[in-house]
């Protein structure tokens, strides 16, 4: 079996992708993906997932159980403090191979959540979708939905080849997820991390270039639905 050398064009993209993701605002319908800056959007981002009560465009989300609708399957949270979750964020900042997105909802002007383009890897073309929590009032929304779908498009024009979805085994609402939006499972890695003292096995998931095409007008017909 013959594994040919990749196509010059393919190679030389490997040279376009700096190790720090762009990270560009980039507009949807439902929410715009803001670049992650802490004196902006620490405080209200710690507001919407600390767990308290809070208002958010005219709408009343009443006092919740952070670990569970947020945190309990990230490296971090709940945090009892701004400053412990900023200090959370900074380190997402700090990352050579990230690049950290605010989830801001459009109607409300108002930061909802953060996804992150992570884990780069440009010398393979493949890069990770990941870190991604919303608050409840996003919950149940197009918001995820339309995030995924524009960073996907975003990273596809840039050139890579495979963008990798991964959550903790346990996770079954990130799995659904990672399916429902075109994801294709490829296995579980077990002992693959130590989480909040707890082993964690992680579940692959990929979009590879070409399908793309395929996935994107899934994803747009999803969006297109009325919710």
């Amino acid at each position: 079996m013959t594994n040919p050398v990749l196509p010059p064009d393919v190679l030389a993209r490997r040279s376009l992708l700096p190790l720090k993701p762009q990270a560009p605002v980039i507009a949807g319908s439902f929410i715009i993906l803001v670049p992650y800056d802490p004196a902006q959007h620490a405080s209200a981002l710690w507001q919407v997932s600390n767990g308290q009560s809070f208002t958010l465009g005219g709408k009343a989300c009443a006092a919740y159980d952070a670990d569970a609708l947020i945190w309990r399957y990230m490296p971090g949270g709940p945090f009892d403090s701004l400053e412990s979750f900023t200090a959370y964020m900074q380190a997402h900042l700090d990352d050579p191979a990230r690049a950290t997105f605010t989830v801001v909802h459009n109607a409300a002007q108002h930061p909802i959540g953060v996804i992150t383009m992570m884990s780069n890897v440009p010398a393979s073309l493949k890069i990770e979708l990941g870190s991604i929590w919303y608050s409840p009032a996003a919950q149940r929304t197009n918001a995820n939905l339309e995030a995924t779908y524009l960073l996907l498009r975003h990273a596809f024009s840039l050139g890579y080849r495979r963008l990798e979805w991964k959550c903790d085994a346990l996770n079954e609402r990130s799995r659904r997820a990672a399916l429902r939006m075109g994801f294709r499972f490829e296995g579980v890695q077990e002992h693959h991390l130590i989480v909040k003292d707890r082993n964690r096995d992680t579940a692959w998931f990929r979009i590879l270039e070409h399908e793309w095409p395929l996935v994107r007008t899934h994803l747009e017909a999803l969006l297109a639905q009325p919710r």
